[in-house]
């Protein structure tokens, strides 16, 4: 570990990590008052799932243009701007919100907070070098964590405060915070490549294993956003609980899945990426194939605590392969691969909604999302014969585990 704190720069690291922590918080804000939203403006099942989902669409969406200017300008000023421009969805939903379309539409901007993984994982990342950047990333990616905020606090200032507007508001005042610190104590990394015609940035949109990495993450970074979006939705209507009961439940999950994703990142630069996927996509589709089976509620609360570390740690395993592949890339590769987790982390809980409200059961929507999983697992075992061989010199330079 000391070897690590001396191999980057730990403020710009820190920084990082507060940063998506705190825009990660906002991004999940409606999911977590998800419950007294839909009881407010009276939403079924398509419409719950549809409103937590849209501010994960808005996150995929807004993740390229950070890429792209992360890469340009720089990731300290591209966190900037988007902490910012994160003020404006805050206030819309704070004075706003009084009809659905109101809420998808400052929904969707609350994707620019989602599209903070873009500037965050770059800004650690560059720091260091290869056989340290599972576990920086893994630090700037347990951001995530602002889940475990959302959902635990987001319910209870509403009740406290009579009104889930509100709560908006009140999340102006920690994004004004973190913005003062990542201002005064991030830095970009020496070694950012310069500007690129912007028409060069598009070249990785060409390889096979870019569209690969994209699925993977789908899967794992999808699959944690959309659960953790739409779980007090999902328990309230499988079990009755009000929305602070649930929040409490939903935050164990959350806190167990937020903070095992540096441990991802470091067990795949011990054991490597690709084994790590492996075991853990296998691990994964069970789960959720057992959770499809509707279990009493304590057998649930279990297996979708366990669901978590697994979706968590899979993300640390994806960003500890994905800079051995586009190390020149990383600011453009990380908003595209990010923007493909939203993807994923978007049709989730719309899927659950959907199929509920077309099957009038949430199993439905659990067995789809145990097949996709179960076919991330047949593609990664199929693709990792041709990325060791590929790889292998690489490994023997760079001192790094595939």
């Amino acid at each position: 570990m000391r070897s690590f704190l001396r191999a980057g720069h730990l403020p710009s690291l820190l920084s990082a990590f507060l940063y998506f922590d705190v825009s990660f918080m906002v991004w999940v804000l409606l999911g977590a008052l998800g419950v007294m939203v839909a009881q407010d403006l009276n939403l079924n099942a398509t419409q719950k799932g549809l409103m937590v989902a849209v501010p994960i669409l808005g996150g995929s969406i807004f993740r390229i243009i950070m890429g792209l200017l992360t890469d340009r300008i720089g990731a300290k000023r591209t966190g900037l701007i988007g902490m910012t421009a994160t003020m404006i969805p805050l206030c819309l939903l704070w004075l706003m919100g009084t009809n659905l379309p109101q809420v998808f539409a400052a929904g969707f901007l609350l994707g620019i907070a989602g599209a903070s993984f873009a500037a965050a994982i770059p800004l650690a990342s560059r720091w260091y070098p290869p056989e340290y950047r599972g576990l920086a990333m893994g630090i700037a990616g347990a951001g995530n964590s602002g889940t475990v905020f959302a959902v635990w606090f987001a319910p209870r200032l509403a009740e406290t405060f009579g009104s889930w507007h509100a709560v908006f508001g009140l999340a102006m005042i920690p994004i004004g915070l973190v913005m003062i610190i990542f201002a005064l104590f991030a830095k970009d990394a020496p070694d950012q490549p310069p500007a690129q015609p912007l028409h060069s940035y598009f070249a990785v949109w060409k390889e096979k294993d870019a569209w690969l990495f994209c699925f993977f993450y789908s899967v794992t970074f999808g699959g944690f956003v959309g659960f953790s979006s739409f779980l007090p939705i999902l328990i309230h209507d499988l079990y009755g609980l009000n929305q602070v009961q649930a929040s409490s439940f939903v935050t164990a999950c959350v806190f167990a899945g937020s903070f095992v994703r540096p441990i991802g990142g470091w067990l795949a630069d011990r054991i490597g990426g690709i084994r790590m996927l492996l075991v853990l996509f296998s691990v994964i589709a069970c789960l959720v194939a057992s959770a499809a089976q509707l279990p009493p509620f304590g057998w649930m609360m279990g297996l979708l605590i366990m669901l978590m570390i697994g979706l968590g740690m899979g993300n640390g395993a994806v960003f500890q392969l994905v800079p051995q592949r586009f190390a020149k890339e990383i600011g453009v590769i990380t908003g595209m691969v990010g923007a493909a987790g939203g993807i994923g982390g978007f049709y989730l809980p719309f899927g659950l909604g959907a199929l509920k409200d077309m099957t009038g059961t949430y199993s439905t929507g659990l067995w789809a999302i145990a097949a996709v999983v179960a076919l991330a697992f047949i593609s990664m075992w199929v693709v990792s014969r041709r990325w060791r061989r590929e790889w292998a010199r690489q490994s023997s330079v760079g001192n790094v585990t595939v």
